[in-house]
């Protein structure tokens, strides 16, 4: 009994040790975890779940929680229930928003669009209508009903989009309902969408259905621009946009003048004299040619007759003049802002090259200049990314630098556990530079001032005895040369050389500018001191100490042999030598004699 009470009890002590055991283990990783990464939680920061929060049995037994909801079911015939509502209900509960952000809104830039495609169709449709015999009592319901869908959507413009959008006002975003409203009511662009809305459709009952009464629907031109700021902000290539949009205001200006002649040629009679429009044809396509013949001055126009004929042609003249100079001069204004920095490409590259020749450079360095210009420039669109950043205000800067390059700083051993914002201070100070095929990064023997992150492409590190042999290939999101930020005593010496082997895009940390960022974070500076030291050390050391492969042996090394079988022995030889242990004792310094 009491050997039965002993076994027992040591079972005990002994699940109890191993969970003691187990749980200090937690609490170990727990604590790595914290020192790794300070924004992880611990578990005594989570909150415990309070007693009366316990659910209460309902008096059938079941818990409320259990019971099947009825808005679960479709409908009662079908005896199922559903994971989601039905959509009707879904459609119910779809709001709209409150307030619009009228410069980060896709919804809002899609409602513009429909907004300028009925100011389109006011703007192109109303002159062909009136001058043009296009609207007839056959068709006029058509006609009608797509002015009134038109103006439908300037009413639900002014109703529901312009009263909801947000402004800045002393620095704040005001999104309350009423301040919005009386924003709207208090600017220029309500009193102009009022106009363009007014109901001069009653005077068709007088005089009939004249398109001339809908030409207040083209003053809603500050949609169509508010439209253009917001289409170019979201477009990777708005210059394409401006071409288009540059090459529409000339398709507009011959479009009117073409409804212009027309109409002149019916005020002087159709083909009553050799200037005016004769009848036949398609008479928009005609006219059309008419006035680009006439606006962009090519010639070859019959003489006018009349003296209304002489006057319009004056004017046409006048007129083509000056919008085909103002058209040219818009058009090599978006294509040279299209090209600004291909231009600035060109003229560095131009002015690099007029250098080189001036000092008669080697051609084999020319040529990779001129490489290394083509590669900077097609691979990042730019010759120095510091010069667009240095154009953001700081906070932009840093975001940009997280998005890009946290990722791979983050997972170097040698910051990890460091101050966050120690790092985003680092991330603003790299420097990205593009090394060509067989350029040296960095040669064997040089004092190491610098961090290398590999963006884009691979590089090779080379030993062995003749220095060529590779050792390892880096690929992008590698880092090399870590350890001769913190070195003392003015830097450690690389210790073999590194190649690109291709086209490769590095980021570098110059050591000057780290040790700047230390000065504000002292306890980051402490620990990288300890990393770095730690692994100077272990780099220091020989291969053979590390247990790593070292030079090849013909004889592997005996184990040693283990103390408990040395003492065995040792007590043999004291009681003279006799037994197995003694005959394997004396085996062994022959093996020894011979070894040695």
């Amino acid at each position: 009994r009491i050997g039965s009470a002993t076994s027992l009890s040591s079972a005990v002590i002994n699940t109890r040790l191993q969970e003691l055991v187990r749980l200090f283990k937690e609490r170990t990783e727990k604590v790595k975890e914290k020192l790794i990464d300070p924004d992880v939680t611990s578990d005594d920061e989570s909150p415990v779940a309070s007693p009366a929060a316990a659910p209460v049995p309902a008096p059938g037994g079941e818990l409320e929680g259990d019971k099947p909801s009825g808005d679960d079911h479709y409908c009662e015939m079908l005896c199922c229930t559903f994971k989601h509502r039905p959509w009707l209900d879904r459609l119910k509960s779809c709001q709209f928003p409150s307030s619009i952000d009228p410069l980060t809104n896709l919804m809002y830039v899609l409602w513009l669009f429909f907004v300028v495609m009925a100011w389109n169709w006011n703007c192109w449709l109303i002159p062909v209508r009136w001058a043009f015999p296009y609207q007839t009592p056959a068709n006029i319901h058509y006609w009608l009903l797509v002015d009134y869908l038109c103006d439908l959507i300037y009413l639900l413009d002014i109703l529901i989009f312009q009263t909801r959008l947000q402004f800045v006002q002393g620095g704040d975003i005001i999104t309350d309902t009423k301040a919005m409203k009386e924003n709207y009511l208090r600017s220029q662009r309500f009193k102009m969408d009022v106009l363009c809305l007014l109901p001069l459709d009653f005077f068709y009952f007088k005089v009939g259905v004249n398109p001339l009464l809908r030409f207040p629907r083209c003053l809603k031109y500050m949609a169509f621009f508010e439209f253009n700021n917001r289409l170019e902000a979201i477009l990777t290539k708005a210059y394409i946009y401006r071409v288009i949009r540059t090459t529409a205001y000339l398709l507009y200006s011959l479009h009117v003048n073409s409804c212009l002649y027309y109409w002149a040629s019916a005020y002087e009679g159709l083909g009553s004299t050799t200037w005016v429009y004769d009848g036949e044809g398609n008479s928009y396509i005609r006219c059309y040619y008419w006035a680009v013949k006439t606006l962009i001055t090519i010639g070859g126009l019959p003489d006018p007759k009349t003296l209304f004929e002489i006057i319009f042609q004056l004017l046409n003249y006048f007129t083509g003049v000056f919008a085909f100079s103002v058209m040219i001069g818009q058009m090599r204004d978006v294509v040279g802002a299209a090209t600004a920095g291909q231009t600035y490409y060109r003229s560095c590259m131009d002015s690099t090259i007029k250098y080189m020749n001036f000092y008669k450079i080697p051609r084999t360095v020319q040529n990779r200049v001129k490489t290394w210009y083509e590669y900077t420039w097609h691979s990042q669109g730019m010759l120095d990314e510091s010069e667009l950043l240095v154009q953001l205000p700081d906070k932009m800067r840093l975001d940009i630098a997280i998005d890009v390059n946290y990722n791979i700083v983050s997972k170097v051993a040698l910051f990890q556990g460091c101050d966050r914002q120690m790092i985003f201070d680092m991330l603003k100070r790299l420097r990205s530079v593009v090394y060509l095929p067989n350029d040296y990064v960095c040669k064997k023997g040089e004092i190491g001032r610098e961090m290398y992150i590999i963006q884009a492409g691979q590089v090779q590190v080379l030993g062995g005895p003749d220095g060529k042999s590779v050792l390892v290939t880096l690929k992008a999101g590698s880092v090399f040369g870590e350890i001769s930020l913190l070195a003392a005593g003015g830097g450690n010496r690389r210790t073999a050389n590194v190649v690109a082997h291709g086209f490769a895009n590095l980021f570098i940390l110059e050591k000057k500018d780290l040790n700047e960022i230390l000065v504000h974070y002292p306890e980051s500076q402490k620990l990288l001191r300890k990393k770095a030291k730690k692994m100077l050390k272990s780099n220091s050391k020989p291969k053979d100490e590390k247990g790593g492969p070292g030079d090849p042996l013909i004889i592997p090394p005996k184990a040693e042999t283990p103390k408990l079988f040395k003492a065995a022995l040792a007590a043999t030889g004291r009681m003279g030598g006799k037994g197995p242990l003694g005959r394997l004792r004396w085996r062994l310094k022959e093996l020894r004699a011979m070894q040695e």
